[in-house]
């Protein structure tokens, strides 16, 4: 069982993997890779046991000790995340011929070891071939050579205890069965010539393994037959071997060597990690000369591209005597711990390197595959927290808050409460008293700090004025204590942080209105403005204050017209509207209002019009009693009538007296026409429905006339001294001449399509265009169109196709003219003229209609247009 225990939490070994689950439901979050000769299992829930499952009878409880001995491994990131690596040739994979490997563990839950604890068992198969004359695996707990040989197969597994199927750790004997068909199997260690038969092999914490092809041996690092040699400068561990098989008149030996790095082949900087790892490992060759084939590098197991490589900054480089590692630190794919010591805040940061090696040596023509998994730990960096005060200081005390920053920590570390001097509170109590304690992580969601703000009028804050400096000193003393997980591991940090704050006089605000403005002055005393200002709705900012703010040595006020959208109307009447400013001074670090003032005023404003001719103008503007009304849904008393313009703010209407279901009547020598201007009946409804507080939207126009009424209407005359006329004059207007694609006119060749094919008698359909003037009444004449073999316009032969403007007569396939109407691309059709020509070759050139094909530039065409009565030449 592999459990680790500290401060009084368990901290329990996580793995499965697979495909299918026993007897529970599925296990979330779990993943498992076949990576080369490794199976890497992912795994967020926790377990309590991990049981290895051999011939799916035997149940063998993975301890620590065990996992080692068999080629197993795991790891842990600080949030209680496992990763579980096996190797293929571990003690308990199915092996099918060398090349398929089934795995199958079995996990159980925390329980009181009941044989209804939930219970987990998945499997993983992974395939593996060709394999290499010598394989070497190095993992963070063993040293593992696997070399090619021709024996019969031996396989050693652990022996079943007595009484039952399931091993337990406590009764559990390791021992080992060697079957060879009649050999004998001795391995001799070197440099001491110690000779172990099997048995005293597994005893020593050793396994060894005969698999249908491969010998496989496998080591803990500090093993008693392992030594250490420098080679390249590196310190590396080595275990070598020499394994007899014995029958009665033959001896066959098979060596074994393993040699992995030691944690003393890194060198660390604050910013990089450095791994050296030798090029030619001495111990695993038997002369110079050999080929590196590949070099890969991953992260736990698994091989990174070039592409991947690079967004993570790790680098490899391979020179003459070593293949060295470069790492950033903090760099993805590892992680960050945190650590106490003498109650100081450090961390450490863990990545678990990969580097994979194929070669082959010249001499004796055997490649050797070597995979070392070389977990990474920097030395503890200290990291001494940080209390950031961001406290504001240009407030009045009664508003102000600390707010304070603790930071920076790794995500393991967690806020569990605060001392102040007079009571210690938890995260939520100091919550529940509104000091707004708050976890905040980094953009790449690698730390976090804790934000706080305590106000100034809190009883923990102690305060003191001093009269004679115009002064008040506020001071907050506190103790955070933290806590690091999984472990429990607790600490805490001291902090003490003032403020001191000036004896401040509010500001006033005053007000007044004109027949047009609203007036608003704000007074900040002696002080320097320490708030910002909102006007209705709008903060008021740099734009804003160039166009409506007069400064003043220790005010400024603000002129706004009453028609501002940052006002509103409250009522409106006949011949007046009631506008209302609202206007709040604002501290600017929690919006918390200084100081509210409103002022509401009439302004005489006309917003009906009555006009002799029989028309009325009427302006509805929206009221703040019905904020959810939409002007431009307004009626008159018929609802076909609605507003001639409006916006979110006004309508407006015109109409003549007789229409929109207004009403006439009189009253002694004068006529009174009334309408009303109201929302539709069901719009009325809807809106009532949805905001019940809202008022009826309601505004009555009227118009008088005197019944009986003479005006007098003067006007004068004059001759004119001549009679309006138009001069002729002369210039030159820019045409163009396009060939269209088919007859709509709508798509036209372009320069890159000529020269333009064309078939015997096929129309061409042309377009003529005046395209610099804009003048409606100019129009466009052909009078002469012709067409010649080559780019010179006075070249011969050539061919008329309009004569003064008709078709020429002499033509047995006369031109076809087409009318222009006005469209979206015509603007003035007498400005274009379009044509219609049939394809032709010149007597010279001819052929049989059925077969000729003529090639016609868009130079070969050339005429001669009149504009009015002046003729003028455009190509």
């Amino acid at each position: 069982m592999i459990i680790f225990l500290s401060s009084g939490l368990f901290c329990l070994l996580m793995a499965a993997v697979g495909i299918q689950a026993q007897q529970t439901p599925s296990i979330n979050d779990l993943n498992a890779e076949c990576l080369g000769n490794v199976i890497r299992l992912s795994v967020a829930p926790l377990f309590e046991e991990v049981d290895a499952v051999f011939n799916d009878t035997q149940i063998i409880n993975l301890t620590p000790g065990l996992a080692t001995q068999c080629g197993f491994s795991f790891k842990f990131d600080p949030m209680g995340n496992a990763m579980f690596f096996a190797s293929l040739q571990n003690c308990f994979s199915q092996n099918m011929d060398d090349k398929m490997f089934s795995l199958v563990m079995q996990f159980r839950l925390p329980g009181n070891h009941t044989t209804e604890d939930p219970v987990y068992r998945v499997g993983k198969t992974c395939s593996y071939t060709p394999w290499t004359s010598r394989e070497i695996l190095c993992d963070r707990n063993y040293m593992e050579v696997s070399v090619r040989k021709t024996l019969p197969d031996i396989q050693t597994i652990p022996k079943q205890p007595t009484g039952g199927p399931k091993a337990r750790s406590g009764n559990f004997r390791r021992g080992a069965e060697a079957v060879a068909s009649g050999y004998k199997m001795t391995v001799v260690f070197s440099p001491s010539k110690n000779v172990m038969n099997v048995d005293e092999v597994q005893r020593k914490g050793y396994a060894i393994a005969n698999t249908p092809t491969r010998l496989v041996l496998r080591s803990p690092h500090n093993a008693e037959e392992t030594y250490l040699q420098n080679v390249a400068g590196v310190p590396m561990r080595v275990l070598s071997t020499s394994t007899f098989f014995e029958q009665k008149w033959l001896v066959t030996r098979v060596d074994a060597t393993a040699v992995c790095p030691t944690p003393e082949a890194v060198a660390f900087t604050p910013e990089v990690i450095t791994w050296y790892m030798p090029k030619h490992i001495d111990p695993l060759f038997s002369s110079d000369a050999f080929t590196m084939l590949e070099v890969y590098m991953g992260i736990d197991a698994k091989r990174l591209d070039t592409e991947e490589m690079a967004a993570r900054n790790y680098s490899v480089l391979v020179t003459e005597a070593h293949i060295i590692v470069e790492i950033p630190v903090g760099a993805v794919g590892g992680n960050f711990k945190s650590h106490i010591q003498d109650d100081q805040y450090f961390v450490t940061y863990t990545i678990e390197p990969m580097l994979e090696l194929l070669w082959i040596e010249e001499v004796a023509h055997e490649n050797t595959s070597y995979k070392v998994l070389f977990p990474i730990t920097t030395p503890p960096m200290a990291r001494p927290p940080q209390v950031r005060n961001y406290t504001p200081l240009d407030t009045v005390p009664e508003q102000a808050v600390f707010v304070l920053e603790l930071g920076t920590f790794n995500l393991d570390v967690e806020l569990l409460n605060i001392t102040f001097p007079t009571m210690v509170l938890t995260v939520a109590e100091c919550n529940a008293r509104g000091f707004n304690v708050q976890e905040q992580r980094s953009p790449d969601n690698t730390l976090k700090t804790f934000r706080m703000e305590v106000p100034f009028s809190d009883p923990v804050v102690f305060k003191e004025r001093r009269a004679e400096q115009g002064v008040t000193t506020f001071t907050l003393q506190l103790i955070y204590g933290l806590v690091i997980f999984p472990e429990y591991a607790p600490f805490s940090h001291s902090a003490v942080v003032d403020a001191v704050l000036l004896d401040i006089v509010p500001p006033s605000v005053t007000g007044n209105c004109d027949q047009e403005n609203f007036h608003i002055t704000v007074d900040y005393r002696n002080q320097e403005p320490f708030f910002v200002v909102l006007v209705g709705k709008r903060l008021l900012n740099h734009e804003f204050a160039q166009q409506y703010l007069t400064e003043g040595d220790t005010d400024f006020t603000i002129t706004l017209p009453f028609s501002s959208p940052d006002a509103v109307f409250e009522s409106v009447h006949s011949s007046s509207v009631r506008s209302r400013l609202d206007v709040a001074l604002l501290n600017p670090y929690n919006n918390m209002t200084i100081k509210y003032f409103s002022l509401a005023c009439s302004f005489l404003k006309t917003l009906t019009e009555c006009f002799s001719n029989g028309t009325m103008t009427a302006l509805a503007v929206k009221v703040d009693s019905v904020p959810g009304l939409n002007p431009g849904q307004l009626t008159l008393s018929d609802p076909a009538c609605g507003p001639t313009y409006s916006d979110d703010r006004f309508a407006y209407f015109h109409f003549t007296v007789n229409s929109c279901g207004t009403t006439r009547k009189f009253i002694n020598n004068v006529m009174l026409y009334e309408n009303e201007i109201s929302l539709p009946d069901e719009l009325e409804v809807k809106l009532n429905a949805t905001t019940s507080s809202e008022e009826e939207y309601q505004l009555k126009v009227s118009c008088s006339y005197v019944a009986n009424i003479t005006r007098t209407l003067a006007f004068l005359t004059r001759p004119r001294d001549n009679e309006p006329f138009a001069e002729t004059g002369t210039g030159r207007l820019m045409v163009r001449m396009r060939l269209a694609q088919d007859a709509s006119y709508n798509t036209f060749h372009q320069e890159e399509d000529y020269p333009v094919v064309r078939y015997l008698r096929q129309p061409l359909h042309f377009e003529v265009e005046l395209t610099t003037s804009s003048d409606p009444k100019v129009a466009l004449v052909l009078d002469h169109c012709w067409a010649t073999l080559n780019e010179d316009r006075d070249s011969r032969p050539r061919w008329n196709l309009i004569i003064n403007g008709c078709e020429n007569p002499e033509d047995p396939y006369r031109v076809v003219f087409h009318p222009v109407e006005a469209d979206a691309r015509v603007r003035f059709p007498p400005h274009v003229k379009r044509f219609e020509a049939y394809m032709f070759s010149f007597a010279g050139d001819a052929v049989e209609p059925s077969g000729q094909v003529t090639k016609f530039t868009q130079q070969s065409l050339f005429f001669n247009f009149v504009c009015g009565n002046h003729p003028f030449k455009k190509n």
